[in-house]
């Protein structure tokens, strides 16, 4: 039985280190979810902090409104 890799970041390119999708990709997303059910301001906040350092790690290869929607705007709630 395949073993579980979670689907996080590779920095400085922030894509999914086991999918190579833009992070966080569709199955780190599932996840953070998850992990944030009962807390979305918490995830909201964390995912905010990243998206900073995603700004900083990508030097100006990202436009920032579409890092805000990669980041953040899946995450709100509905």
């Amino acid at each position: 039985m395949p073993r579980y890799r979670p689907h996080v970041a590779a920095r400085p390119s922030w894509r999914c280190r086991v999918c190579g999708a833009a992070w966080p990709c569709s199955p780190a997303r599932l996840a953070l979810l998850g992990e944030y059910r009962e807390n979305r301001t918490g995830l909201l906040i964390y995912l905010g902090t990243l998206m900073a350092e995603a700004v900083e790690d990508l030097n100006g290869q990202a436009v920032p409104a579409n890092l805000h929607d990669r980041f953040l705007t899946w995450a709100r709630a509905r």
